[in-house]
């Protein structure tokens, strides 16, 4: 199973290090990311393999959320289909 996971808000140093640690201590892989700074804003899109995930979903979107709220970022993250089904045309 896959999720897709975006970050946006005011750039500062440490953003991806931060959003990558909190996965890899609940056992996710990065497979693919994409980021970049528009003008002083950060963005970052990552898709990622739930697998060998070791909490539930939500507690995994809950910290990523909470971090985020800790640094002033918007942090979220989506099961692959529910991402899919809400940007099909």
């Amino acid at each position: 199973m896959r999720a897709i996971v975006t970050v946006i808000g005011k750039d500062r140093v440490g953003i991806i290090a931060a959003v990558t640690e909190i996965l890899a201590r609940h056992g996710v892989n990065v497979l693919d990311i994409s980021q970049t700074v528009l003008q002083e804003y950060f963005t970052m899109i990552m898709l990622v393999d739930l697998s060998g995930i070791n909490v539930p979903f939500a507690a995994l979107s809950r910290a990523l959320e909470a971090a985020g709220a800790e640094r002033g970022l918007q942090i979220r993250a989506q099961r692959e289909e529910v991402f899919n089904a809400m940007h099909r045309i």
